[in-house]
């Protein structure tokens, strides 16, 4: 194979490696942020059903 010819490939298959590589960083990246996100929203939502919660009686003693 001529040496021009097989830098021109090493060229063009090193562009989509590093192609899937940002694809990958950017899909792990979102995956992470929506994990991040339900387990927050989740967690105000547990926060806000004992803010709604009835309270228990108090029983006064007289």
């Amino acid at each position: 194979m001529h040496p021009e010819t097989h830098l021109a490939l090493h060229h063009a298959r090193a562009a989509e490696l590093r192609a899937e590589a940002d694809a990958y960083r950017l899909a792990a990246a979102a995956r992470h942020r929506r994990d991040l996100r339900t387990r927050l929203g989740w967690a105000l939502v547990e926060v806000g059903l004992r803010l709604a919660a009835t309270p228990k009686a108090v029983t006064v003693i007289p």
